[in-house]
């Protein structure tokens, strides 16, 4: 595998094609309002974990158009609070968009979601074919 360096941070070569171009600022939102992103390859698939806390599995919406899977969020939020001669009206918004192109070895039929702990997990598995074969025998003829 080889290694690209940008910037004094190593990605893996790998991890370049599964981000391109997303990673590198295909986002529309900069890079102090986007969640923090994990991923993890195994023999099965990927998982690609996102944290935001303090959210509802409801806030989030998730679509996957031409292996590209995207997520957002949007949430609004006012508080208003009166007492004797202060009144004060704090609202809040908050959104994100975040798209990462997924390399050809996922089945986006298979992918699964989940927000458990301020976790949003998504498993990606892999193809059929881009599983690894078991060992066998080959017989040498004659």
């Amino acid at each position: 595998m080889s290694i690209v360096t940008r910037k004094n941070v190593m990605f893996p070569s790998l991890m370049n094609e599964f981000f391109t171009p997303d990673w590198l600022g295909g986002s529309e939102n900069s890079a102090a309002t986007l969640p923090a992103v994990n991923i993890k390859e195994n023999e099965m698939g990927y998982l690609l974990e996102l944290a935001i806390p303090g959210k509802n599995r409801n806030d989030f919406n998730v679509e996957v158009d031409k292996d590209v899977l995207t997520i957002s969020m949007e949430t609004k939020t006012e508080n208003e609070k009166t007492d004797e001669k202060y009144t004060r009206k704090e609202f809040s918004y908050t959104s994100f968009k975040r798209s990462f192109t997924l390399p050809e070895t996922v089945d986006s039929e298979k992918i699964k979601a989940s927000y458990k702990d301020g976790i949003l997990s998504f498993d990606l598995p892999k193809k059929e074919e881009a599983l690894p074969k078991p060992k066998r025998m080959i017989e040498i003829g004659k």
